[in-house]
């Protein structure tokens, strides 16, 4: 009888094997005995003869990925994307890297004046401000520039850079041209010709002046401008603020102003800026001289004398003789009836406007009050006891002296010497009184010579 094959145990697998157990095994573990009696097709697929049981399984073979996705420009760009993937990983870090280095504090332990030359580019610039000490590491500084698109940027000039300046300040500074600023003061008062050589004395500026400006055509103030600025530039927008200046205040001038013009508005606000340096003072000072040109009275101020004897120099250097005030000059105010011809000086904005609105009084006198003010009067009675008052201040401060020899040149008289229509100054008037000229905005330029306004009227020639 022929054995069931079934039921024969197979080789080497001892004798408790049965077909069935090698049927679940081979099904998979995740079918449980007695789960239920396979179907007769799964029966014949999963039954095999012992040598089939006893071979290795066969490992499927994996799946083969399609034609499309083995194509060259699919593998290309699937590495092109993975190097930008990683590029921009790098960035990321470098970004983050390079933020913290901008706005950490820079090396400077003080502020450092550095001179950024022309026509230098990004790595010059880098290589100095390294060497000056104002950043670290220079490939920092351009990484930081080329990161923010400022690597054609960079201002040339001369830069301030403060204490622990950061890498991003630096950069901030140059990008925006934030050049160091120089100042320069132009004091009221001063002549062009003294105008001219202050800009010349200033090793700052650069070039030279063509011509020395028209009295009265520079606006005096403090200005500011960068290292290597034309001297002819600066002397230029000095002159256009003056007109921006008087164009404004003579649109905004008192009605009754007995001056004609802008021009003549410059000549009268100079000699107010001439004969005081008192800003309470001035619009009194204006008025004195706008009330003198209604009377058609001559001026007489002192200030033109000296403009006529020396022009543009602006001082005398001494006081002036009495031979001086009756010296025939076209500026000369005791010879000359009404304005001189043209400015004695720059006036600044405040005399400006006091000649374009002067007080309203009816003084027609001042003399140096010995405090480095002026005593106004209306008539010359009043102004006579002024005088007398400024020679009893001046005599108390004057300490007991020799008697002085007799001077090779006549000085000029007195202020308090008042004299009568067409009559010449007495010759034996008392020794001269120095006046104290009033304080001045130009201490090195002092006026050398008081306000003798207020001798007595001369009247025009008929």
């Amino acid at each position: 009888m022929t054995a069931d094959p079934r039921k024969a145990p197979s080789p080497g697998t001892g004798a408790g094997f049965t077909p069935g157990v090698d049927a679940y095994a081979a099904e998979g573990p995740h079918r449980a005995p007695g789960a239920g009696a396979s179907s007769p097709s799964e029966k014949r697929r999963t039954l095999r003869s012992p040598r089939a049981a006893l071979e290795p399984e066969r490992v499927p073979e994996p799946n083969r990925p399609s034609r499309r996705a083995r194509h060259p420009i699919v593998v290309a760009g699937s590495a092109i994307f993975t190097i930008i993937l990683l590029a921009a990983i790098a960035v990321g870090f470098a970004v983050a890297f390079g933020k913290q280095r901008l706005d950490a504090a820079g090396p400077l332990e003080q502020s450092q004046i550095v001179n950024i030359p022309r026509n230098v580019g990004p790595r010059d610039i880098a290589d100095l401000l390294q060497r000056e000490g104002v950043i670290e590491q220079k490939w920092v500084f351009l990484g930081g520039i080329l990161v923010t698109k400022d690597w054609s940027k960079l201002k040339s000039g001369e830069y301030e850079f403060k204490k622990q300046a950061s890498l991003h300040d630096v950069i901030d500074t140059l990008v925006e041209g934030k050049v160091l600023q120089h100042h320069l003061t132009v004091p009221e008062g001063l002549t062009s010709e003294q105008v001219v050589q202050r800009l010349m004395d200033n090793d700052v500026l650069s070039g030279n002046i063509k011509e020395i400006p028209r009295e009265g055509s520079v606006l005096p103030d403090t200005y500011s401008f960068p290292r290597g600025s034309m001297r002819e530039q600066l002397i230029q927008h000095m002159q256009q603020e003056q007109r921006r200046l008087v164009q404004d205040i003579w649109n905004r001038r008192a009605p009754d102003l007995p001056v004609k013009s802008p021009e003549q508005l410059v000549v009268l606000a100079s000699l107010i800026e001439k004969e005081t340096g008192k800003p309470d003072e001035r619009t009194r000072v204006a008025a004195v001289f706008v009330n003198r040109l209604k009377l058609k009275m001559r001026l007489q101020s002192d200030p033109t004398i000296i403009y006529g004897l020396v022009g543009g120099k602006g001082t005398l250097g001494r006081p002036i003789l009495r031979s001086e005030i009756d010296q025939p000059t076209p500026y000369n105010t005791y010879v000359i009836d009404g304005l001189p011809p043209g400015p004695i000086a720059n006036p600044g904005r405040a005399s400006l406007e006091a000649a374009a609105s002067p007080a309203r009084t009816k003084e027609l006198y001042f003399v140096a009050d010995g405090t480095g003010g002026h005593a106004f009067a209306e008539n010359l009675d009043q102004h006579q006891k002024n005088v007398a008052r400024l020679r009893q201040t001046e005599q108390q401060k004057e300490p007991p002296q020799a008697a002085p020899s007799a001077p090779a040149v006549a000085p000029a008289p007195a202020p308090a010497a008042a004299r009568q229509p067409h009559q010449a100054p007495a010759r034996t008037a008392p020794a001269p009184i120095r006046i104290t000229p009033s304080p001045s905005r130009q201490p090195q330029e002092p006026k050398p010579a008081p306000s003798r306004t207020g001798e007595a009227p001369q009247p025009a020639p008929q």
